[in-house]
């Protein structure tokens, strides 16, 4: 059975795209931490982040990289937190956090609730600045 993820990288899901190659996706998280929470996906569907290649899983993080420069001047933080979690989607994902605090990343709190307009006004922020 296909991921959630892999569910919005074929458009069976709607998402908040911030950026896209042939072999990754970046977008929203809907229930993110903070605003602004990035997740950044290989479009091939692989469980545990270390079972990817070694050279894709390096333009994974090249790709996360350009993501998190572009969050980093679109939302008003100290620094993009990263961490890779992979309990809740058995899909292999990076999570960039824009933080001010260590709590920022914590994944125990509750998470926020942005508005659908919430949400398009940020992707579109991090995409003006890619």
């Amino acid at each position: 059975m296909p991921s959630i993820f892999t569910k919005i990288i074929s458009g069976e899901i709607p998402s908040y795209k911030i950026a896209e190659t042939d072999q990754f996706l970046a977008f929203l998280d809907v229930f993110p931490l903070v605003h602004g929470h990035v997740l950044v996906v290989p479009k091939k569907e692989t469980d545990f982040i270390f079972d990817i290649e070694d050279a894709e899983l390096s333009e994974m993080i090249l790709f996360a990289k350009k993501v998190a420069k572009a969050q980093k001047a679109a939302i008003v933080c100290k620094r993009i937190g990263v961490a890779v979690i992979g309990l809740e989607v058995p899909h292999a994902h990076i999570h960039l956090v824009p933080m001010n605090t260590a709590n920022d990343v914590n994944f125990t709190q509750p998470k926020i609730k942005p508005t659908a307009a919430e949400l398009n006004a940020i992707a579109e922020k991090i995409k003006s600045k890619l």
